[in-house]
């Protein structure tokens, strides 16, 4: 058998192979393996306001039982350990999202100018809710038919609309002629005009607003179901029905 042939071929040395992400032939690991960075990193209080967001969006369009805590996450491109970070529960996510909704509604008319007369006050009060109900109306529905039965945690959510809706209305915002009061009426607080201080102590009267925020927050209901009156013409109706209800219980604080 005759001899091989000696290989023209150089011989590869074999000297220590680059590794990987040197300044060899490969740059790095982020583009042998790019991976988009999904997450953002956001303050707490930025994080919290989101999370808030996205939950009264995800409530007022579906019920409670129907809404996912990994498609919110999902939403907030954060794990469902983050979002438990912030509410640990979605029960505590469901409140705190009814609650952000039930402080927008009586802020709505937080900036009614309390040096109008006393019925004009009045129809700004109900333009601003009725304005705010028609832009938010999902919302506004969830928060006052609520998603998880009578909770007590979520009728108190309720209650404190009404209660800040009838404080506001008291401390200047709507019901009251400030020189109604009879001069025995004790002095009354900053906040709160002489004939606010004198009918406040009066039940017939608690009773009677109270019943007329009851039956406002029922109209406004239906009308974001079912719009047969115009903006203008169900604030009138409401404020006609109030007047009423105060020529009844306190006909001293209407001005004829």
């Amino acid at each position: 058998m005759p001899p091989r042939r000696p290989s023209s071929r150089p011989s590869r040395s074999r000297g220590p192979s680059p590794r990987r992400g040197s300044s060899g032939s490969r740059s790095g690991s982020a583009e042998a393996d790019p991976r988009p960075r999904r997450r953002v990193r956001l303050e707490n209080d930025q994080r919290r306001a989101q999370l808030l967001e996205l939950a009264k969006r995800a409530f007022s369009e579906q019920s409670y039982d129907e809404v996912s805590i990994d498609d919110l996450a999902r939403q907030a491109k954060i794990s469902k350990g983050l979002l438990y970070h912030y509410f640990p529960t979605k029960r505590d996510l469901y409140v705190a999202g009814l609650t952000a909704i039930a402080d927008a509604i009586v802020a709505a008319i937080a900036e009614i100018p309390e040096d109008a007369p006393p019925l004009e006050r009045v129809r700004m009060a109900l333009d601003a809710y009725l304005g705010h109900v028609m832009e938010h109306s999902r919302a506004f529905v969830a928060l006052m038919r609520g998603g998880i039965g009578s909770d007590p945690e979520v009728v108190l959510v309720v209650e404190s609309v009404r209660s800040r809706l009838f404080q506001r209305l008291l401390s200047g915002s709507a019901l009251v002629l400030p020189s109604a009061a009879p001069a025995a009426t004790p002095a009354p607080t900053p906040t709160t005009p002489p004939s606010a201080a004198m009918v406040m102590s009066d039940p017939r009267f608690e009773i009677a607003v109270r019943g007329w925020i009851g039956f406002v927050e029922a109209a406004s209901i239906d009308w974001c179901a079912n719009p047969r009156l115009s903006r203008g013409e169900l604030r009138e109706l409401l404020a006609q029905i109030l007047i009423e209800v105060m020529r009844v219980v306190a006909p001293g604080l209407l001005r004829k």
